[in-house]
Formats: structure tokens, C-alpha cells, sequence
């Protein structure tokens, strides 16, 4: 066998087998390597670490026990807002994107036939070119950069394009509508459309009122030859081999375990034995399940599968201990397509009920699991309770790779608690959310406290308080018993909101 070749063997519930003959070491540059890996919609509860009792995540788990695992970890509470601030380093009052922006001025752009034959009708609103991102600031340090996964953050031939935004490589996936279903028409890489061995369709369908839905044939339509999760790991390992010998840069958001439920056969019968029978999701938005929990389980487990795949690449080449790992999550569990998150206590110790969860700034919707691995240099098995954000990511990498911030960022770096040096630490006084989706909202952490404001669309301005040290849930409004608390809110909210720059994402209540 030569060095090259290797051969996986991966079982349900195992940590990949990789057989292969003694591989060189590369040179190690005296740069790390950064690997970011975002999960779509997976809750603060998901994971083993976290408390999952269900689903098994046996390598993400040995990562939060070789690392470090926050406990008060935020993001956005939807996919494009919590894209952009990672890419960014703005919060919602400041940041371009504020919503999940459809851009519906197009078209139609969630007839799927249609965005097929028209690239124009595919994406979310595009980031502007002037937007200054991780990925450039770390491209113009030395960094080779690729995104393989979900984007989100602009159309094809726009200004949007990872291409146009400091990655050097691109694969996957640029709108989020086109990720509803796991067996799409293409996919893309660099901007090139890459067409896949499948029949195109609307994953909005209902099974047949005649049909059995106890028959696993009914359900066949929906899975067919090219599963995209499996090309979007190949690419990711592949940029691994390409690019060893420097110092590069890996932002992989997966699409799993976001709606639709599909997933591998092998998975779904590991899963299906564990769980037992239960009730189909028989369409109607995303595609109809047999098994909705074991699916959903299944394409949890997957993408755990996947991150041993990408240590064990890097062990391969020597690479693990120059590399610093990190796992995420870009918002709160979602019940869209049969997910049945109370069944598996997504939220964990949080409240991810509905309107609590995806959408919502309520603690379900945007505190996330978060874990920070790097051999020799991050601690391991460590737990810390310091807060910090999705903007965040921005300054703590420019601060890992001694690049210069931006000004007008809003994060803070927390590179010196990665590194135990909590001396050194900067404190943050607060943080602030702002939410165009959902009928507007805006929020506030300020230490204990988190204030929270809702259907600002329909005029409303009243602010509810929650005193997180002694009610996680939010279960308790305090706002009348602590009104210099909620006054120091408000002032924040005020201090923080920025007119957005779209239309759309605009909140006239909050400009006036």
C-alpha cells in the first residue's frame, strides 16, 4: 500500500479506522492551523458533553475531554445573522446581515425547478466586497483559506461569494434553501456550478394520502445517489492533503443536522434498533422521515463521524498538534421536519421549546455548545463559564495569528482563556443581539442578567428580565421588581442599535 492510500473501515457508534502505512510528518510551519467546524441547527443539549442521553457523539465528546468546553457560548438565533457575525465580528446592531434575507425580490425563489435553471434566484442578500472578513484578514497574514459547506452570505455572481470574501477555496453550498434536502441538483465550487447525479426535487412534499407509510418504498423518492454531506467531507479532507505543508485555514459548516431528516441507511438502522418504532413525518415542509428521531440522530452522529475523519487526517500528517480545532453550533434546535427536539432535551438545560428555540433570542435560540481543542497548547478537559460570542471568533484568531484587529469590530478575544492565562483576560460588560426575523427583537446579557424585547414590529417595547444565575429557563420576569436593570437594558439597546443598511432587516420602532 502505498503512502497515499488509505482505507477507512467506519462502524455506527466508532471512531473512524484509518489502516495505512507509516505517513511522513510534514514540516510544521510555526503558524497553527485553524479548523472550524459549525453544526446547522444542533441545540445546546445535543451532544454527549452537553448531557445528550440518545444520540452517541463519541468524537466530538474526546475533543471537549482533550480541550477546553464553555458552557456560556452565543451565537445568532438564525443561520445567516450568525454567519455573518462569525465572518465579521459585528453583533446584530451593527452588522449588514440581521436576518435571513430571501432577497424574494428576484423571483421565485423557492421554486427549486426554477432556481435550477437560474443561478440568479439562488442565495441570501450578499455581503458587499468592502466587508472586511476572517477569511481575508487571515489570507492577506499567509493563511490559505477554504469554506466547504453552507454559506449563506450572498448569491452566485454576486459580491457575496466566499470567493469574493478571502477564501481561496470554495465547496458546497451558497444558498440555504437549496440545503432543505440532502440530495440536491448541485452543488458549487469556486464559482463554478457542479451538477450531481440526482433528480431534482421540491423538498416540500406530502406522502400520498393512499400511501402506507408504514412501507419503506414510499419513502424511496427521496434518497437517491449523491449525498451532499459525503462530498462536502471528501472536499474538506482533500484541501487537508493539499495544502499540509502551510499554514491554512478550514471553515467547514456542515448543513447537518438541519431539516430535512436524511441521512445514511446505516445510520438510520443503528439508530432505529436503539430507538424502536415510531411515528413517520409525513411531509409537507421538508421531506417525509419513517424514522424522524433516528434519522435525526443519525445525521448528528455523521457529522460526529466526520470530525474524527478530519482528526484523523490530521494525525495522519502530523498536523493535530500545530492545529487548534473548534465546534460549534449556529443557533437553537428546530423541530422543522419532524426533529422531535423536546424527545431528545436538545435544549438541555435551557428552555428550546417553541418560541424558545431557532429564532428566538431566548437562551434556547442562542446559547450554543462550543469546544476549543489544541494539543500541548489548550488545557484539556477544562470548563469554563467566561461568556463569549460568534464576534468574538474574529479578534481571538486575529490575536492567535498576530494579526491587527479591525476597528469597529464588537467582539473580544478570548484567546488568553483558551491559553489559561485568565490574567490577561479582557472582561466584556456586556453583549447585545438585535433580530430582524421573528417579528423583531433585540437583547442584552449583562452579566447575571438578560433582558429581552419581543414583537418590536407590532409596537412593542416592553422589555422582560431574567436573572440567568438563578432561572436558566427564563421562566420568571423580573422586570418590575428591578427597574434600574431594565433601565441599564434599554440604554444598551439604545447605545448598540445602528440603522441596518437593508431595507429589510430595518426596524422603524427602534430608527425613530
Amino acid at each position: 500500500m502505498t503512502l497515499s492510500k488509505i482505507i477507512r473501515c467506519i462502524l455506527p457508534g466508532l471512531v473512524p479506522f484509518v489502516c495505512l502505512a507509516q505517513a511522513l510528518p510534514v514540516k510544521k510551519t510555526t503558524r497553527p492551523n485553524i479548523v472550524y467546524i459549525l453544526a446547522d441547527d444542533l441545540g445546546y443539549g445535543d451532544l454527549g458533553c452537553y448531557g445528550q442521553q440518545h444520540t452517541e457523539t463519541p468524537n466530538i465528546d474526546r475533543l471537549a475531554k482533550e480541550g477546553m468546553l464553555f458552557t456560556q457560548h452565543y451565537a445568532e438565533p438564525l443561520c445567516a445573522p450568525s454567519r455573518c457575525a462569525l465572518m465579521t465580528g459585528r453583533d446584530g446592531g451593527k452588522a449588514y446581515i440581521r436576518g435571513n434575507g430571501e432577497w424574494a425580490e428576484r423571483g421565485d425563489i423557492w421554486n427549486f425547478k426554477a432556481m435550477e435553471a437560474n443561478p440568479a434566484l439562488e442565495g441570501q442578500l450578499p455581503i458587499p466586497d468592502s466587508t472586511i472578513t476572517l477569511a481575508k484578514l487571515l489570507k492577506q497574514a499567509g493563511y490559505t483559506t477554504a469554506m466547504v459547506g453552507k454559506w449563506g452570505l450572498g448569491g452566485p455572481m454576486t459580491t457575496g461569494i466566499p470567493n469574493n470574501q478571502g477564501f481561496d477555496y470554495f465547496y458546497g453550498s451558497l444558498c440555504q434553501r437549496q440545503d432543505h434536502q440532502y440530495y440536491p441538483g448541485h452543488l458549487w465550487e469556486n464559482t463554478l456550478r457542479v451538477y450531481l447525479d440526482n433528480k431534482l426535487i421540491d423538498p416540500n412534499y406530502k406522502l400520498a394520502a393512499d400511501a402506507d407509510p408504514s412501507d419503506p418504498a414510499n419513502y424511496a423518492p427521496r434518497d437517491q445517489y449523491e449525498y451532499s454531506p459525503d462530498l462536502m467531507i471528501r472536499a474538506a479532507i482533500n484541501f487537508i492533503d493539499k495544502n499540509k505543508a502551510r499554514p491554512f485555514f478550514l471553515y467547514y459548516p456542515s448543513p447537518l443536522p438541519h431539516a430535512s431528516m436524511q441521512a445514511p441507511a446505516r445510520w438510520v438502522e443503528y439508530y432505529h434498533k436503539k430507538f424502536g418504532e415510531e411515528k413517520p413525518f409525513l411531509g409537507g415542509s421538508y421531506v417525509p422521515c419513517q424514522y424522524p428521531r433516528a434519522t435525526r440522530a443519525a445525521m448528528i452522529s455523521l457529522l460526529d463521524e466526520q470530525v474524527g475523519q478530519i482528526v484523523a487526517e490530521l494525525k495522519r500528517w502530523g498536523l493535530y498538534d500545530n492545529t487548534i480545532i473548534m465546534f460549534a453550533s449556529d443557533n437553537g434546535p428546530s423541530n422543522e421536519g419532524g426533529a422531535d427536539c423536546a424527545w431528545f432535551n436538545s435544549g438541555g438545560i435551557l428552555d428550546a421549546g417553541h418560541g424558545r428555540g431557532k429564532g428566538y433570542l431566548y437562551e434556547g435560540g442562542i446559547r450554543e455548545p462550543f469546544i476549543a481543542s489544541w494539543k500541548g497548547r489548550i488545557k484539556q478537559g477544562v470548563k469554563t463559564d467566561f461568556i463569549v460570542s460568534f464576534w468574538d471568533l474574529l479578534p481571538t484568531l486575529c490575536q492567535l495569528t498576530n494579526i491587527k484587529t479591525p476597528a469597529g469590530v464588537d467582539g473580544i478575544s478570548y484567546l488568553p482563556t483558551l491559553l489559561g492565562n485568565p490574567a490577561s483576560q479582557r472582561q466584556r460588560d456586556y453583549l447585545y443581539w438585535e433580530l430582524a426575523d421573528f417579528n423583531g427583537q433585540q437583547a442584552v446579557r449583562l452579566g447575571r442578567w438578560k433582558g429581552i424585547r419581543l414583537d418590536i414590529k407590532e409596537g412593542n417595547m416592553k422589555i422582560r428580565l431574567f436573572d440567568l444565575d438563578n432561572d436558566i429557563r427564563e421562566e420568571k420576569d423580573l422586570a418590575d421588581q428591578h427597574p434600574d436593570i431594565v433601565q441599564r437594558i434599554e440604554d444598551i439597546m439604545k447605545h448598540e442599535h445602528h440603522r441596518a443598511e437593508v431595507n429589510a432587516f430595518r426596524l422603524k420602532a427602534l430608527d425613530q
